[in-house]
C-alpha cells in the first residue's frame, strides 16, 4: 500500500458576522452563504492539490488563537478578518508572528465603502489583498497561495 501524499494545508479563516452571509446586507456582500464559500474553497483546493481548514468565528480571541495554531502546521493563511480588519492590532501581530504567507480577502471593495473601512491592520501582514470580487476572491486567493507555495520560500 502506498502512502497518500501530504497536501499543503491552507487555513481559511473568517471573522465576525460572516456566518450571516446571504442574510446580512446582500446588496453589499451578495447572496452566497458561508457554506457556499466553504464549498467553493474545498472544490478549488482539491483542484489545486491543497488541503484546507475552513473556520469562522465571531470572537477576536478565538480568531487569534487559530492564527497562532497555524505556525508549524499550515503552509499559509487566507483570512477574511471582517470587522477586525480595521480594529485589531492583536490580530495583525498574531499573523506577523506566524512567519507564514497571508492573503487577505474581502467580499466587498473596502475602498469604496465608509472611510473607516479603508485602513487595514491585517494588510501589514499580508503578501496580497483581494477585495470586491465576492466569494470568487477566495478561489483567487487559493490559486495565488498555491503559486506562492510552488515558488518556495
Amino acid at each position: 500500500m502506498t502512502a497518500r501524499p501530504v497536501l499543503p494545508l491552507i487555513a481559511v479563516l473568517n471573522g465576525p458576522n460572516l456566518n450571516m452571509l446571504g442574510m446580512r446586507q446582500p446588496e453589499v456582500y451578495g447572496s452566497a452563504t458561508i457554506d457556499d464559500v466553504e464549498a467553493l474553497c474545498a472544490e478549488t483546493a482539491e483542484q489545486l492539490g491543497l488541503a484546507i481548514d475552513f473556520r469562522q468565528t465571531n470572537g477576536e480571541g478565538e480568531l487569534i488563537s487559530w492564527v497562532q495554531e497555524c505556525r508549524g502546521r499550515a503552509s499559509g493563511i487566507i483570512i477574511n478578518p471582517a470587522g477586525y480588519t480595521h480594529t485589531s492590532v492583536a490580530l495583525m501581530d498574531a499573523l506577523l508572528a506566524t512567519d507564514l504567507r497571508v492573503i487577505e480577502v474581502h467580499l466587498s471593495n473596502i475602498h469604496r465603502r465608509e472611510e473607516f473601512r479603508h485602513h487595514s491592520y491585517v494588510s501589514r501582514a499580508a503578501v496580497g489583498v483581494i477585495c470586491g470580487l465576492g466569494m470568487q476572491g477566495y478561489a483567487l486567493a487559493l490559486r495565488a497561495m498555491a503559486e506562492l507555495i510552488e515558488e518556495g520560500p
